[in-house]
């Protein structure tokens, strides 16, 4: 019966020790787990920790990828833009000369026929010299020897020296002065020495459509009624051919060329509206930018700089900006009045005012604003 007894104590000793043996090592495993995942969290904090670490830094990251297919997709499209450019204005002024112009001649008084020439001419000269201009000059690079620059930074991408007011293009892979921004439709960038040529063609080409739209809403009106009435008229010329009797003949039909003009008058308004509506919102955007002596990307820099001072109590000053007026006689090159005719209304291939590298008052500002950041 002792024996017994002894045997049975032993047993439940044993599988006692066993439970609290069973009972440390998952107490042990809890605690391991739990020690690596304290120190991988702190080995990540420790790898992305940054002091200006923000929510804008954190989308840019998730964005990278995006940002990498939309450079690489871009710089081999930009050739089928240009093209699409071309095309698309060359079939409008098709359109223009072979449809609209005859009727214009035959149908308006002298003086009119004698405005729309001179201004439609004037305003296709232009849109043709700019756009021409804007994809075949160079915006601008640094010298990649840094003797000859004082107080430049060093790009962090093509490791070069890198003046102010310059960027880095993802898209040319190299820095451009004064970068406003790649734009697919030039297949260039948008920098110091083309800017001028990217806004004149942006806005001669919406006064061109806005100029078609309102000349044509008259012949449009009556093209898309014209279109309507050949749809039904073609479907009674079918059910009359169903139901054909003896006496019956079906109705008239549109010719070839009557539908060709009347489709083409419509093409050519919705189009021209289309992209005066379009076009004219980014010209005016960037009439914004050059009243205030600022490029796309310099808007989002000085924003942010603007939200650092405010906070320390501190007024920020635009150091490129010279005055609205100002402003824009120095992007144009306008230094006497004569340029507003020389240079402005009329094709010119001047150089803007500097060389990209140094920001020095130009001659035709009238009175120098404060430079710095004023407390």
């Amino acid at each position: 019966m002792r024996s017994r007894q002894r045997m049975f104590a032993a047993v439940m000793r044993l599988l006692l020790k066993c439970l609290r043996l069973g009972r440390r090592r998952r107490f042990k495993l809890v605690r391991q787990v739990e020690q690596l995942w304290h120190y991988g969290h702190l080995c990540l904090r420790s790898l992305l920790y940054n002091s200006f670490t923000n929510g804008d830094v954190v989308l840019d990251s998730l964005f990278e990828p995006v940002y990498w297919l939309v450079d690489h997709v871009t710089r081999w499209f930009g050739v089928v833009f240009v093209a699409l450019v071309i095309g698309l204005t060359s079939s409008i002024v098709a359109i223009v000369y072979i449809c609209l112009l005859p009727l214009i001649l035959q149908t308006y008084t002298p003086a009119w026929i004698c405005w729309h020439l001179a201004y439609g001419h004037w305003n296709l000269i232009m849109i043709v010299f700019h756009y021409y201009m804007a994809i075949t000059t160079s915006p601008g690079h640094p010298p990649q020897a840094k003797n000859d620059l004082t107080g430049v930074s060093i790009c962090r991408k093509c490791i070069a020296p890198k003046p102010a007011r310059t960027h880095h293009c993802s898209i040319c892979n190299r820095c451009v002065l004064k970068m406003d921004h790649h734009c697919p439709w030039l297949n260039n960038c948008v920098g110091h020495y083309n800017h001028r040529y990217f806004f004149s063609f942006c806005l001669f080409m919406t006064m061109g459509c806005i100029y078609c739209s309102i000349s044509g809403w008259e012949m449009f009106r009556d093209a898309y009624a014209a279109i309507e009435r050949m749809k039904l008229l073609e479907k009674e010329r079918l059910q009359v051919a169903t139901n054909q009797t003896y006496y019956q003949t079906p109705p008239p039909t549109f010719s070839f060329r009557q539908r060709a003009f009347h489709k083409s008058v419509v093409y050519l308004w919705v189009l021209c509206s289309s992209v005066a509506l379009a076009l004219g919102a980014l010209t005016l955007w960037h009439a914004t930018l050059i009243t205030r002596g600022e490029t796309s990307i310099e808007r989002h820099i000085n924003r942010k700089e603007r939200q650092r001072l405010q906070k320390k109590g501190k007024v920020f000053r635009n150091p490129y900006s010279y005055g609205s007026w100002d402003n824009w006689k120095v992007f144009l090159g306008v230094d006497v009045p004569r340029h507003w005719l020389t240079r402005v209304l009329l094709p010119s291939p001047h150089l803007p005012h500097g060389t990209g590298l140094s920001w020095d008052l130009p001659p035709c500002v009238t009175e120098q604003r404060a430079p710095l950041l004023a407390i």
